[in-house]
């Protein structure tokens, strides 16, 4: 009866476990969103400097 007690007064005064997989998740979205934004950015420079030098030629 004595371990019995001390399981249920030990299981209500221990704190709630936290979920730690919020922060890992949010970083990886992060991270994400940083690579896709680089990627993009790439593009948009290829892109602006192919129609700059072919719009040299066409002067």
């Amino acid at each position: 009866m004595s371990a019995f007690l001390n399981l249920v007064v030990g299981f209500l005064l221990s704190p709630p476990k936290r979920d730690e997989r919020g922060l890992s998740q949010s970083t990886e979205n992060a991270l994400l969103l940083a690579g896709a934004v680089a990627v993009a950015g790439i593009v948009v420079f290829a892109v602006t400097t192919f129609v700059t030098s072919q719009m040299g030629k066409l002067k």
